[in-house]
């Protein structure tokens, strides 16, 4: 018998929204006709003056090491897009690049926490979230918000669930998976709890500019120099510029968070793709219409989705303001008998919708909620409305 793995390692749980997803395009690779709306990712292709960009710089022979947290020219237009578009000043030496946002906040928590380190994570919550925590050695405290306030974390909520140990709150604004947008009141609320307690809040903004309803994206960093000092905010191309492939996420922070953050990064990745980079460049100097245009398409499948699945007998939804998806509330339909199978869970739910309605939606026990699956919006009209009818 070989020695035991590690146990930080072994405990940590395969990603619930692969599995649906994996069954799904395995169903489909057998030729049955599943429509999908799991992925978290548009399904525009990336703009061509950003992929030509990264042509440029292959064969310009942009293509070696860069240093560890990333270009300078990159790093300098972060701090012009943060600036533009959400009124909040950076020196590029705050800035830190890595492979995806979703790297970059393990490596904010990875520099952040000690082992035993608290964590608060609103719930529901991306469902990589709680896991990063557990795998740098911290203790994630799930804070329910549900669907009567919003989807949203108040105050006291917050306040409550701060203990001695409580290091940093995890804030995703707007929000996978529930499409919540706080309001600069509610966050300035918030933040000054953060701020009064001395707890630093990572602020994944990753879909800061899929916003709906002419309503305004507030960044948590922009509502003062104290609650800007304790925020990592988090951000990247992958959302905005349909560049989820590209794997570029960045952190705007205080400078030695930041200098520490690229220390950590110099010894484990080292910087994503030097091309992926220079695109990015582009991505964030270059022409920024094409992203309205996507915005635009995205709202009017999420108008259309959230009316007609409210029209639906046994299912609801509230309506998101942000993000790409739509919380499907399944309470009424726990106990009957759908298809044969008996519905428990959301689980459940998930499994008999693609077995027998051939629908792949992601059931949200693993984002810390019961009795609710995520619906994304982030595909074609054609899709949406089959995957209702089928509903």
């Amino acid at each position: 018998l070989m020695k035991s793995l590690s146990t930080t390692a072994e405990a940590i749980h395969a990603s619930t929204t692969m599995a649906i997803d994996s069954k799904a395009k395995q169903m489909k690779a057998d030729g049955v006709d599943v429509v999908g709306f799991g992925a978290g990712e548009p399904d525009f292709r990336t703009p061509d003056n950003i992929n030509m960009a990264a042509v440029a710089a292959i064969c310009e022979g942009k293509t070696k090491y860069t240093p560890a947290s990333g270009i300078i020219p990159l790093k300098k237009a972060v701090c012009a897009r943060l600036k533009a578009d959400c009124g909040v000043d950076y020196d590029f030496s705050q800035i830190v690049v890595a492979s995806g946002a979703k790297h970059v906040v393990y490596v904010a928590l990875a520099v952040l926490l000690d082992p035993g380190d608290e964590v608060i994570v609103p719930a529901p919550y991306w469902v990589s979230y709680t896991e990063m925590i557990k795998m740098v050695g911290g203790v994630p405290v799930e804070v329910l918000a549900g669907e009567g306030q919003g989807f949203k974390v108040t105050p006291d909520q917050l306040e409550g669930a701060i203990t001695e140990k409580t290091k940093c709150v995890m804030l995703n604004n707007p929000c996978n998976p529930t499409g919540a947008l706080y309001t600069g009141k509610e966050l300035k609320a918030l933040a000054d709890v953060c701020v009064k307690h001395d707890i630093y809040i990572i602020s994944d903004e990753i879909y800061y500019k899929l916003v709906y309803d002419g309503l305004d994206f507030v960044s948590v960093a922009s509502l003062g120099e104290d609650i800007k000092a304790h925020t990592i905010l988090i951000n990247g191309v992958s959302k905005s510029y349909a560049m989820t492939g590209w794997r570029v996420g960045f952190a705007a922070a205080d400078k030695h968070i930041a200098k520490v953050m690229s220390n950590f990064l110099s010894h484990s990745t080292g910087a994503p793709s030097t091309i992926s980079q220079w695109a990015s460049v582009e991505a964030l100097n270059g022409p920024q219409e094409g992203i309205e245009a996507m915005r635009r398409a995205f709202e009017e499948r999420r108008n259309y989705m959230y009316q007609r699945m409210n029209t639906i007998p046994g299912v609801s939804c509230i309506r998101p303001e942000g993000a790409f998806y739509v919380m499907m509330n399944i309470e009424k339909l726990l106990g009957r008998t759908i298809g044969g199978m008996v519905i428990n869970s959301a689980d459940d739910f998930a499994m008999a919708f693609l077995d027998k309605g051939l629908v792949a939606v992601v059931p949200c026990t693993g984002f810390g909620i019961d009795n609710f699956v995520r619906w994304s919006y982030a595909t074609s009209m054609q899709n949406i409305k089959e995957g209702l009818d089928r509903l």
